[in-house]
C-alpha cells in the first residue's frame, strides 16, 4: 500500500486541494507576512506549475 499522498498538480483552487487529500506545504505564513509588508504592487516571478494562482486564491474570501 502506498501511503503518499499525490500532488496536487494542475489544482489552483485552495478549498479544492485541502478538501482532497494532497500533498499541500503550508505557505500562510508567508502570504501573512508579504500582506503585512503591504506595497502597492508586488511580482510573483516563478516559472509555470510553482504554485503562483493557488497562493492567490488562498487570499480571496
Amino acid at each position: 500500500m502506498n501511503s503518499r499522498l499525490p500532488l496536487a498538480i494542475g489544482i489552483e483552487n485552495y478549498k479544492r486541494m485541502i478538501d482532497k487529500p494532497y500533498y499541500y506545504v503550508d505557505k500562510t505564513l508567508m502570504i501573512k507576512e508579504l500582506l503585512d509588508k503591504g506595497g502597492s504592487v508586488n511580482l510573483f516571478t516563478r516559472p509555470r506549475r510553482f504554485g503562483k494562482t493557488l497562493a492567490l486564491s488562498m487570499i480571496q474570501k
